[in-house]
Parts: C-alpha cells; sequence; structure tokens
C-alpha cells in the first residue's frame, strides 16, 4: 500500500540541521555525501536536502510505493502534473509531482544498491 513514508526540508546547512536534529530529538542521521543526510530507521524518516542538483523550494512528503513507473501513470491519469520526471538517488527512484490544487509532493521505491 502506497504510504507516506518519508518527508524532505530544504537545507542550506545540511551539517549544521543535521547536528540540530540530533541534539534535539536524539535522531541519528547518514550523511549521503555533504549535500544530504537522513534518518533511516523510522516509520516516517526525515531527509536533509541541500543538493543543488535537485533542490526542493519547500516540505516534500513523499510517497513510497511499489511500482514507480505505475505511479508516475496513475498521478497522470488523475489529473496530477509530473514537475520532476524519475531519477535515480542512492538506494532507489523518484518523481515529483503537483496535486490539482498545486501541492508538491514525490513518489519513490526503493532500490538497494
Amino acid at each position: 500500500m502506497a504510504r507516506i513514508s518519508y518527508v524532505e526540508l530544504p537545507v542550506k546547512n545540511v551539517a549544521g540541521v543535521r547536528d540540530f536534529y540530533a541534539q534535539a530529538f536524539g535522531w541519528a542521521f547518514t550523511d549521503f555525501g555533504p549535500d544530504y543526510a537522513a534518518t533511516t530507521g523510522g516509520d516516517v524518516d526525515l531527509g536533509l536536502n541541500g543538493s543543488a542538483d535537485h533542490a526542493i523550494a519547500s516540505l516534500l512528503p513523499i510517497v513510497e510505493v511499489e511500482d514507480l513507473e505505475a505511479a508516475l501513470a496513475s498521478v497522470t491519469a488523475a489529473g496530477g502534473t509530473i514537475t520532476v520526471p524519475i531519477f535515480a538517488f542512492p538506494g532507489g527512484r523518484r518523481f515529483h509531482f503537483r496535486d490539482p490544487d498545486g501541492n508538491e509532493l514525490g513518489a519513490f521505491v526503493n532500490e538497494p544498491e
């Protein structure tokens, strides 16, 4: 079943924000290079996106799906607009879309390396 399992925040200082959440809440992060860090063990994980290549403008809820291409087709058929086509990242692939009211979300599939 598809569900929101990840929330991504746009950040300018990945290390500083990572350290803030680690100190404030005791959360453990995995670093995926200098521009990305994420929690990796919760029901809903948090990603800190400082990437210039895949920057986001605001909070981005991400729906975990089993079949990314089928999800893209379903989103489009339901009236969604694809804002970022499918791309790969360490551990999977995803795309971004806007719902009919303009809210941006992502959809991803895990693909362990």
